[in-house]
């Protein structure tokens, strides 16, 4: 599976349980192309992405997609009634039913020394990123707690020594 195209969707997403679900949703196993299909919107992709990811037609992989994961997924969710509006549809819909793993939000404050400063410098949204730049101050353990504020450093480079 290492050299599968968008192995990364099983590091957020239940794989094997999902493939499993829409095996009997279908009626038969999924085939390879439709777990790389599914797998790239899982990650993100959107069906003109995945085609050129994997060199293919855009059309082709939407009407695949239309035929088979879209669907397939409608049924395993009771949603045969519920319209596609987008392809963001359908991981929204798997990770409402259960199958994305939780993600592990960790408080800023449990990170970072309570010194640290971040300042973004610049967001840009191109194509297919959005891209942030930023500074990072975080303050060594030989450093923390010394000094009130910064006129203190400045007033007293002695304490810089003890």
């Amino acid at each position: 599976m290492h050299n599968e195209p968008f192995t990364q969707a099983a590091q957020q997403w239940d794989l094997q349980t999902l493939y499993a679900d829409l095996t009997f949703a279908k009626g038969k196993p999924l085939t390879p192309v439709e777990k790389t299909h599914l797998r790239g919107l899982l990650c993100g992709c959107s069906p003109s992405e995945i085609a050129e990811q994997l060199h293919k037609n855009s059309n082709g992989v939407e009407t695949d997609l239309c035929a088979t994961v879209y669907r397939y997924v409608k049924n395993l969710l009771d949603k045969n009634n519920g319209r596609i509006d987008n392809w963001r549809n359908i991981t929204q819909w798997l990770e409402e039913a259960g199958y994305k793993h939780p993600s592990a939000e960790i408080p800023m404050t449990k990170l970072l020394p309570e010194q640290s400063v971040a300042n973004i410098t610049n967001v840009t949204v191109e194509t297919t990123q959005v891209v942030i730049h930023f500074n990072l101050a975080i303050p060594t353990s030989n450093n923390m707690g010394r000094y009130q504020n910064e006129s203190e450093k400045i007033q007293d480079p002695e304490k810089m020594d003890t």
